[in-house]
């Protein structure tokens, strides 16, 4: 099997050019990763904190960050951007988690992008193209909640973060093989959930 050229590295020139104050190159930058980025966060806040956080503030305090920071950033490739990225998403998630079980508040709100985070959605499952956005959205999040922790991990891995198996295996202390074989189980166990939850509705 011929080995898979590796993509440009896109990102490299949009970096250099917002650490030397480009604003323009920092908006595209962050808009390059933005629905991958607000479909990591929706599927990583939970049911309880969806319901009371919106998404895409979340999102947007995580950008925030990291333009406040990007000139301590060292460039090291697309895959270290977007993980750094992301782990500054993480850290908005455990704030919002933790403020609002010390609040104990009942707030819910609109997210806007869900047609871009739909869209991120498919690349792991296939919904049905009739149903409407938002109510796609819902059921493939309530889907992805019955997954046990390592289907959850290993599907964001794979298909939001974008690492490879070896990557992967890594990071779950698996072989590369080992990481296909559980994302291929991990991605048939989401759609048989997804299957469940289209059959209670």
């Amino acid at each position: 099997m011929p080995r898979r050229m590796p993509e440009p590295d896109s990102s490299l020139d949009l970096v250099a050019r917002a650490q030397a104050g480009d604003a323009a190159a920092a908006d595209e930058l962050l808009r390059k990763h933005l629905p991958a980025l607000r479909a990591y966060v929706r599927l990583r806040v939970g049911p309880a904190l969806r319901a009371r956080e919106s998404a895409s503030d979340i999102v947007q305090s995580a950008c925030r960050d990291v333009l406040g920071n990007l000139e301590r950033f060292h460039y090291d490739g697309e895959a270290g951007f977007r993980a750094w990225l992301f782990a500054a998403a993480l850290r908005k998630i455990a704030d919002r988690a933790e403020y609002w079980s010390a609040q104990k508040r009942d707030v819910q709100r609109e997210s806007p992008g869900d047609v871009e985070v739909l869209d991120v959605y498919r690349s792991f499952c296939s919904p049905s193209k009739a149903a409407i956005a938002r109510e796609t959205m819902e059921r493939i999040e309530r889907a992805f909640e019955h997954l046990d922790d390592t289907d959850r991990e290993i599907i964001v891995l794979a298909r939001i973060l974008g690492l490879t198996h070896a990557e992967i295996g890594e990071q779950l202390g698996l072989t590369e093989a080992g990481s296909r074989s559980r994302l291929f189980r991990a991605l048939a166990a989401l759609s048989e959930a997804l299957r469940e939850e289209s059959g209670r509705e």
